[in-house]
Formats: structure tokens, sequence, C-alpha cells
């Protein structure tokens, strides 16, 4: 599970560098909104030339956001990185409808299969909210993803974003003056975690735009994972301590899980035990288990 995912210009070789050197869970090399287009094919051999010098080295995970499966550029740039070789996962962005992931899902299994990889070894993240088509396409997600064998499999990750769906509506502003989301944007990231939980993917939430401002950021960090997020999207490497810092799980929150295992692990055979004076179920022994699993995977630097 990735809780830090870092964009990084992918015709930025010093960005590049500064990036590989935090502590970011996962970058995303990115090929769109941060590279101008006359410097498109150089971001692209400088992103395939990265993915090939750190194919089997330690640190972040390498993905890529390539243009939007509606361009004529993104199976170019599909076809560009993996003449370097395969990443270990593509940023989807501004997708509007499901048949754009199948399609693009499709096309990656043909660039495996062409290079001998593991077929849907490459990940998906999605972004998901970026159009207006996109947003009302989210409820649609489990039946078209399922319809589609081993499609779920490839998906890591769904997530949202407000900077474009707010040009494209026309929208004045995305918060209200007390600093919450206005209702759409609220009901874009809401959309995003529930489509998350029912293909079984990670819910990543949307970047905080304002990078030197550690107090909103941490702001959004605590409404994140209260509400089940499990990681979050950084355009700054100065984000990353505290964004996994925020998906790590307490001491107390550790303890009280281990507690949860054990008192089920006693009575093997119920489905409802008491804790604290407090009757808890299977609901709760799955959230400790989740919550030990992430304890584990920190542990080995997963």
């Amino acid at each position: 599970m990735l809780r830090s995912w870092l964009f990084v210009p992918g015709d930025s070789e010093r960005k590049q560098e500064k990036a590989l050197a935090s502590a970011a869970d996962a970058l995303i090399l990115d090929l769109e909104d941060s590279v101008a287009p006359p410097q498109l094919p150089a971001a692209r051999q400088r992103v395939g030339e990265l993915l090939r010098a750190h194919r089997a080295g330690s640190g972040p995970q390498l993905w890529v956001r390539s243009n939007p499966p509606s361009s004529p550029l993104m199976p170019e740039d599909l076809a560009a990185i993996f003449a370097h070789g395969v990443p270990q996962g593509i940023v989807l962005p501004k997708v509007s409808v499901t048949a754009e992931i199948v399609r693009v899902a499709r096309l990656l299994s043909t660039l495996e299969a062409r290079l001998g990889a593991e077929p849907g070894s490459t990940r998906l993240l999605i972004i998901a909210t970026e159009t207006p088509a996109g947003l009302l396409a989210l409820p649609q997600y489990p039946a078209a993803i399922d319809a589609v064998p081993k499609l779920r499999r490839r998906i890591a990750g769904i997530t949202w974003g407000a900077e474009d769906l707010s040009t494209a509506l026309g929208a004045l502003a995305q918060r209200e003056n007390s600093g919450a989301l206005t209702f759409t944007f609220q009901l874009a990231r809401t959309q995003c975690l529930l489509a998350a939980a029912a293909v079984g993917a990670q819910a990543i939430d949307g970047v905080c735009t304002e990078f030197r401002d550690s107090s909103r950021l941490q702001q959004e960090l605590d409404l994140a994972r209260r509400d089940g997020f499990s990681g979050k999207l950084a355009i700054h490497p100065d984000q990353i301590a505290a964004i996994n810092s925020a998906f790590a799980p307490t001491e107390a929150e550790r303890e009280h899980a281990r507690r949860v295992v054990a008192a089920f692990a006693s009575a093997p055979s119920a489905g409802v035990v008491s804790l604290d004076g407090r009757m808890i179920d299977r609901p709760h022994l799955l959230q400790a288990q989740r919550v030990l699993a992430a304890t584990q995977r920190d542990r080995d630097g997963i």
C-alpha cells in the first residue's frame, strides 16, 4: 500500500534527482500538465532512461502519468516508455468513461506481452474526477471493471482532482470561506472514496496545492485518514514526511488492533465478543487486521 505519491515533471532531471532522494513511496513522472508540448519527446526519453536506470534499484516506485486516454498522445507516451522497460504503474488522467480504462488496460496487456513482462504487472492509478463526465461515471466502475477479466487486479487506486474539474465547470471557488470543500468538490471526493472501496482499490486523496501551508496539509490528512483514504498525492518533497506519518497507524491504534485480534482468537467460533465493555463483531476484526497489516508493511519497507 503506497501512502505518498509525488508528482515530478518528466523533463526535469534536477527535480527527479531530488524526488528520488525523498521518502516518497512512489514518484509520478509526469508527461502531462507539467510538460510543455515542445518538450514532450525529450520528457519521454528522460523518463524512459530513468526507468531503465532504476529498474532494479531501491527507493520509490516509479509510475508515469501519461496524457489523457482521449488524446492521441497517450498511446505514443506508452509506446515510448515501454521501449525502455515496464514502469510499476501508469497514472491515467482525465478519465471520462469506463471504456477508456478498458482500452488502456488492453494496450498495457499488449505492451507487456511484447516485452515478456508478467501480465497485469503494470498497475493503474485512475484520476477519476477531472471531467464532469468522469465524475458522473464513477458509480459505473464496479460493473464495468468486473465485466473485464482480471481488470480489477490491475487497478491499484482511484484518486480525485479538483483543479481541472473546477476549470471545466467554470467554478469560481472550490472551498467555502471556512475552508471546507464546496458541495460539488466534496461530492467528487466522496464518489472517489466509494468507487475505490467498491472495486477493492486504494482511495488516494488529491493534492494539497498550498504546499507551503503545513497546517492546511495536516488538516487535509486528518480528514482523509478519518474518512478512509489510505494515501495522498503530493506536489512537493516537503509534503512527504507528513503524508507518510499520517497514514501510519499510531501505537495506540496498533495496541487496540492487537487486543481485538486476541479477543477473537480466544473465541474462534464467536461472531461477537466483548472488549472493554463494548460488543465488537467481525467488521472490527477486519479493521484491526488492516491496521496490523499496515504496521507490518511499514516495518518491511513496502
